[in-house]
């Protein structure tokens, strides 16, 4: 594929992360790379898994319970994101894919699920050829520090301060 992959984190408070995570996710699929793009503190189906489902080259593993986390993290959601840690170590280890999307990574870490230092030992353990995109708020300095591009997504305004709720197809 390439000579050499890099970190890509997408964080800040506006809206895009995993829509910019999926996009470039469609690109490396358009061009025959294989993916894997693993959710973090997200367990319930989202409209884009019904299209990305469509490609053979693709693959998609959540790790969180169907409600997302808005407060203190229960002991369950400790329990998958250990496992999704987990399987993206093998997934290095096994190098198996080009582009790796770690969707969220960001929150875990800001709900101590696992660390940013655990964070960079995956970044680390990556496939030199692999591309690692991270997405999710809050990224620690750490983070941003060891990541070769860093694109910060800002909440300049938003329809959902006017109580417009996701709608399907556009934000779900």
């Amino acid at each position: 594929m390439k000579n050499k992959g890099y970190t890509q984190v997408y964080t800040g408070n506006g809206k895009g992360k995993t829509t910019a995570a999926i996009g470039i996710s469609i690109r490396a699929l358009g061009a025959g790379f294989k993916v894997l793009f693993v959710q973090f503190v997200k367990g319930q189906k989202y409209s884009e898994h019904k299209a990305l489902e469509k490609f053979d080259n693709l693959t998609v593993k959540q790790f969180g319970r169907e409600g997302f986390i808005h407060s203190k993290p229960v002991a369950e959601d400790v329990e998958q994101a250990q496992k999704g840690y987990n399987f993206v170590l093998n997934a290095f280890k096994n190098d198996n894919y080009d582009v790796v999307v770690l969707d969220e990574a960001n929150i875990a870490v800001y709900f101590k699920l696992f660390s940013d230092d655990d964070l960079i030992k995956l970044i680390d353990a990556k496939p030199k050829n692999c591309e690692l995109i991270i997405t999710g708020r809050y990224a620690t300095q750490k983070i941003i520090d060891k990541a070769d591009l860093v694109t910060e997504m800002k909440d300049v305004k938003h329809y959902y301060t006017k109580g417009i709720n996701a709608r399907i197809g556009i934000e779900k």
